[in-house]
């Protein structure tokens, strides 16, 4: 069976990107969530994670 990625509906704090992406590799999403605040304050990151949470499909 393959594993797709999907924005969690049980593990989200704003969209469910990190949960989803927690999910996806198997990891704690506070771990994906610290990544993802690393890459927000690069500017970029806050972009990725808006356009992340418009394509990735909710489960």
């Amino acid at each position: 069976m393959m594993k797709r990625l999907y924005r969690s509906r049980d593990n989200r704090v704003l969209a469910g990107v990190c949960g989803g992406i927690g999910d996806y590799l198997n990891v704690d999403p506070t771990i994906i969530r610290l990544l993802c605040l690393l890459l927000g304050f690069t500017g970029t990151g806050l972009l990725v994670y808006i356009v992340a949470a418009v394509i990735i499909p909710e489960e």
